[in-house]
């Protein structure tokens, strides 16, 4: 019972995009950041009761160069947020990066002046994982909606033609007086 029994005469069309986000999705390897208990989270994760792998996902990689995951896992402090900005920029396009935890989403139950409330506040996060801490369940269920997200990304130029059509739905969802009407003038 394989796909070849599924497909009329042995035939198969995809288009350049699918083929991309087929691959992509099937082999992120995730440059994690630990920083605290939700790191004991991410690492049972890939551990043999879990098993990270069978999402294509076994290269967890120390450097930032091989990876187009990062998962930020635990509070950020003031000192290493440079630190966590200077390895995302150092990761190849395209790259993703999962809040996994409350500290790393909001900064949690630390609110202070030492811990940045927010990890979006230094680089964008794609998915946000709420728990403290989340268990590697939930880790899996938000890599797999991250795999949708990859698996949908556009190429080229309809990749920015996306862009700008996300970046124009928030400004409308977080000004809701401008309202773009058809035909006027930008």
């Amino acid at each position: 019972m394989g796909i070849e029994e599924k497909l009329p005469s042995g035939v198969l069309l995809s288009t350049v995009e699918q083929i991309a986000g087929l691959v992509r999705k099937s082999s992120m390897w995730p440059a994690t950041f630990g920083l605290a208990c939700c790191a004991i989270e991410m690492m049972s994760a890939g551990g043999p009761h879990y098993d990270i792998a069978r999402y294509g996902m076994e290269k967890f990689g120390a450097t930032p160069r091989q990876a187009d995951l990062m998962i930020v896992a635990g509070r950020v402090s003031q000192k290493m947020g440079p630190v966590l900005r200077q390895i995302y920029d150092q990761m190849p396009e395209p790259k993703w990066v999962i809040a996994m935890g409350v500290c790393s989403s909001s900064g949690g139950m630390f609110n202070n002046y030492a811990v940045i409330q927010g990890v979006d506040h230094i680089v964008p996060v794609d998915i946000y994982l709420p728990g403290c801490p989340p268990r590697p369940e939930m880790l899996f269920d938000a890599v797999l909606k991250l795999h949708d997200k990859v698996q949908n990304t556009k190429l080229g130029p309809h990749r920015q033609r996306e862009i700008d059509e996300d970046e124009e739905r928030m400004l409308r969802r977080s000004l809701p007086l401008i309202e773009k009407t058809e035909g006027a003038a930008p």
